[in-house]
């Protein structure tokens, strides 16, 4: 892609998710966010109706008396994107590929988070990460971000998502707030999820393709896999194959579920062949309510 296509891309996914914005969040951003980001303030005597999560038990131990932390909400948030940038991304059959749909979500995000004086930065991964742009404001950052989502070319084509949430963990020292954005297939990645949630806000896009499950009905075909380039003939018009198949997409789906709901994290599914904005503010009402 040319520099000049490159600028008219850009320009266009910002005028259209700057509008989605607005459309999404209609002032929940600070209620789903907001009071996620707290920063240790003082120790004080355990009072009644104080939370038990938060006392202190070295300090209550040291003085046989219950104590407790007392935090206060930090003013601005750090965002984070986790960004799925593998061969497994680039499909999609109907109105735009799943990368092109994680472009789209990442600069509604990030907009979202700089009308708000909050950071952003983003972590890109296969099987290792690809890149890592420190946490910055304004638009000139969101507009790098939005350049590299178009035209950043990755090295290795497989996923790794214990790799990303690892990474995360060890170069984030402060609690901030994560969205991944991924189609989750395939992937065990529960251990590292629960250590990365015990100290982030992490929120998982997880993106589909209606076609995802689906053999095409067309005989003997070739298929490779596009992450790991594995080449394998399949007969896509045996009924029991197209069966087998499709109950194994589902499965892979359900248990990506299931590792987000035993640890707790957020999620919501985003279908590249219907408009995300209803699934988006559902998900942060969701979170507004939580509070």
């Amino acid at each position: 892609m040319d520099s000049v296509e490159l600028i008219k891309k850009i320009r266009k996914i910002e005028i259209r998710t700057r509008k989605m914005t607005q459309q999404i969040f209609s002032g929940e951003y600070h209620s789903a966010f907001k009071g996620r980001g707290m920063t240790f303030s003082e120790v004080r005597e355990y009072q009644y109706g104080d939370d038990i999560r938060n006392i202190d038990w070295n300090v209550t131990a040291r003085f046989n008396h219950p104590y407790v932390k007392v935090f206060e909400e930090e003013r601005e948030l750090t965002v984070m994107l986790l960004i799925d940038i593998s061969a497994s991304t680039r499909f999609g059959t109907r109105v735009q590929q799943k990368s092109d749909l994680i472009t789209e979500l990442a600069a509604v995000l990030s907009f979202s988070a700089i009308s708000n004086n909050d950071k952003v930065g983003v972590i890109f991964f296969t099987n290792k990460v690809e890149k890592f742009i420190p946490p910055k404001k304004g638009r000139t950052h969101i507009l790098r971000i939005i350049r590299e989502l178009i035209d950043f070319k990755p090295q290795e084509t497989e996923t790794d998502i214990d790799e990303a949430l690892r990474y995360l963990t060890n170069a984030l020292k402060k609690r901030v707030t994560v969205f991944m954005l991924s189609d989750f297939v395939g992937a065990s990645f529960e251990k590292s999820l629960r250590i990365a949630s015990n100290k982030h806000d992490i929120t998982a896009l997880q993106l589909t393709d209606p076609q995802d499950g689906v053999l095409p009905d067309v005989g003997l075909i070739k298929l490779k896999d596009a992450e790991t380039g594995i080449i394998q003939y399949v007969d896509s018009s045996d009924r029991k194959t197209k069966e087998r198949y499709r109950h194994w997409w589902y499965s892979q789906q359900q248990y990506s579920a299931e590792q987000f709901t035993k640890v707790g994290v957020d999620y919501a599914q985003i279908h590249t062949h219907l408009d995300y904005v209803s699934s988006l503010k559902s998900l942060f009402q969701r979170r507004s309510a939580s509070f």
